[in-house]
Parts: structure tokens; C-alpha cells; sequence
């Protein structure tokens, strides 16, 4: 491994450390774009690739600091969602893969894509002005 292969590994590692800390997010958003980009990934390599690092106990620490101040504010973290959110989870994404590895890259590129645009366009609430703008052209 070159050191710049090193290094820019390290920093997707630590921009997707911190927006999973900051946000709850990560791998997919993240990790699999720049694995792509920088790296030269396929999207097949890098969605694995992104994967294999949640297998690792990554975000351990960041998740028992939610704990704990989730629990002083009187919100705690409800293991029994969290156990079947796992369960959802693990099967998800068997299922998932086995589909995406099934499916031409190119094609792959252009469905993670429109999810995350279609998550943007939902996170920042411009759904419902694209309606309304809709409603007064109407």
C-alpha cells in the first residue's frame, strides 16, 4: 500500500467516523461515493467494502455515548428496537447483496443515486414546494 492509499483511506474513514457520529450516517452515504471517487472502487467493491467496515465495531464508542446521554435526558436507547432493527438489518442486507451483485454496476450507480437524491429532496422538505409550485402552475 502507497502512503497516499493510506491516508485517503484513513480520512473517508474518519469523514464517515464523524457524519455517523454527528448524523447517524456513514457507510453508505459516505463511504461508498468516496470509495468510488478517490479510490477507484467499483460500486459492487465499494458497497462490500462498506459493509465489511460495519462488521467491525466501529461506531461502539459513539453509540455508548448516545446511550448514556440518551439516558440522562430520559430518552433511552430501547435495546428491544435495536435487537429488531438488527434482525431487519442482517437480513436486509443478505438479501440486498445477493440483489446488487445480481444487478449491472452501471445501473447500480444510477439506483444508489436516485436514493440518495430522492433522501435529500425529503430531508430538506423541497417535496412539498416542487407540490405547491405544481398546484399553482394548475
Amino acid at each position: 500500500m502507497t502512503t497516499q492509499l493510506i491516508i485517503t483511506a484513513l480520512l473517508i474513514g474518519l469523514a464517515a467516523g464523524i457524519l455517523s457520529g454527528l448524523v447517524g450516517i456513514g457507510g453508505g452515504i459516505i463511504m461508498v461515493p468516496a470509495l468510488v471517487f478517490f479510490m477507484h472502487y467499483t460500486q459492487h467493491q465499494a458497497q462490500g467494502t462498506s459493509l465489511a467496515v460495519l462488521t467491525l465495531p466501529v461506531v461502539i464508542l459513539a453509540s455508548i455515548y448516545y446511550y448514556h446521554q440518551c439516558q440522562k435526558a430520559g430518552t433511552p436507547v430501547d435495546f428491544k428496537i435495536v435487537g429488531l432493527l438488527g434482525i431487519g438489518f442482517i437480513t436486509g442486507a443478505y438479501f440486498g447483496s445477493k440483489i446488487a451483485l445480481s444487478i449491472d454496476e452501471e445501473l447500480l450507480k444510477k439506483i444508489f443515486a436516485i436514493i440518495l437524491f430522492y433522501t435529500a429532496i425529503k430531508m430538506l422538505n423541497w417535496d412539498a414546494v416542487f407540490v405547491k409550485w405544481v398546484r399553482q402552475i394548475f
